[in-house]
């Protein structure tokens, strides 16, 4: 798998599938959709950030266009382990995507150093794929571990159209810490039981049935990113915690001066 290269150019629309429906929607999706070759899967993923996180930051501000960068691997990893480095562009609603793979070991040694991908890989040394990862992680000085994401997925490949494809990912964790992926994917959960997060991925317009299935049942599109709600829902933990501090030194302090009062 060293030395794998790959993009991906297409439009991605999101969708939450409440847990009470996710049976139904399978069961009218499958008509036209099958699962794939890999059937239920995990995924692990850390995403690199500025130190002050600027990435996702921008990201949270809905602009035309953004960017993410991402390691991910298809199972708990050894050093050895296949893993995908990968920059994620979205821009006027089209997703591109670009990727190498690496074993892990080697992917994060490049990525903690800030190291350029083609200055000791022969795989990489013409590669446009690798030069843009350098390009990103050049333009943003520095890039470090932010946060790991892991989720449980089915995905589904059209009958007919297998440029169709449609994924249902669960169990969605995340963790700020511990941002080794050979540690796992355990994590803070980021939705209710049994939800699923649903990405349709076209490369044109929507297939009508798809889009009259979801109209019928209720299913409306949505703008959901792991990494922005995970980061979003931390930052709220950080501030709650906060409060909680300075309200028990609030108490601390009042008592203090009861007990003065009463010494007095």
């Amino acid at each position: 798998m060293s030395g794998y290269i790959g993009s991906f150019e297409r439009i991605e629309l999101k969708y939450m599938v409440p847990a009470e429906k996710y049976d139904e929607l399978i069961r009218r999706i499958s008509e036209f959709a099958e699962v794939d070759s890999y059937g239920d899967t995990t995924i692990y993923n850390i995403y690199f950030d500025t130190e002050d996180d600027r990435l996702i930051r921008k990201s949270l501000e809905k602009p035309a266009y953004k960017e993410k960068l991402r390691l991910r691997t298809y199972e708990v990893p050894s050093n050895e382990s296949p893993s995908f480095v990968e920059i994620k562009k979205k821009f006027d609603g089209v997703v591109y995507k670009r990727r190498i793979s690496l074993p892990y070991e080697e992917s994060i040694t490049h990525l903690v150093s800030g190291k350029s991908f083609s200055s000791d890989s022969k795989s990489f040394t013409d590669c446009q794929i690798a030069k843009e990862i350098n390009s990103m992680i050049s333009l943003y000085g520095k890039l470090v571990p932010k946060m790991m994401i892991a989720y449980d997925r089915v995905a589904f490949i059209g009958k007919e159209d297998s440029s169709l494809r449609i994924t249902f990912d669960k169990n969605i964790r995340w963790r700020k810490s511990d941002l080794s992926l050979k540690s796992g994917g355990y994590g803070k959960k980021l939705l209710r039981e049994g939800d699923r997060l649903m990405e349709i991925k076209i490369a044109g317009a929507m297939p009508m049935n798809l889009a009259r299935i979801l109209s019928g049942m209720k299913i409306f599109k949505t703008s959901f990113s792991k990494y922005g709600n995970a980061y979003v829902e931390n930052l709220l933990n950080e501030k709650a915690r906060n409060i909680i501090v300075m309200n028990e030194r609030q108490q601390s302090l009042v008592l203090g001066r009861k007990e003065e009062v009463a010494y007095a």
